[in-house]
């Protein structure tokens, strides 16, 4: 779908389609690190939330 998109912008505009092109990768890397502290927040949110509901969990299985 993207692909369509960026062949229909690359007839109506080019230089806009050719700077997107470019651009795009750039853009990636620069938000790659705030992926990777998402990732790591995530991580570190689901470990306390299983320290937190443990008793829960282990009084539920009795």
């Amino acid at each position: 779908m993207r692909f369509l998109l960026w062949c229909i912008l690359l007839v109506l505009c080019w230089p806009l389609a050719l700077m997107a092109l470019v651009l795009y990768p750039l853009v990636w890397l620069f938000l790659l690190p705030f992926r990777l502290v998402g990732i790591a927040v995530e991580g570190a949110l689901g470990l306390v939330w299983a320290i937190v509901t443990l008793p829960a969990r282990m009084l539920r299985a009795l």
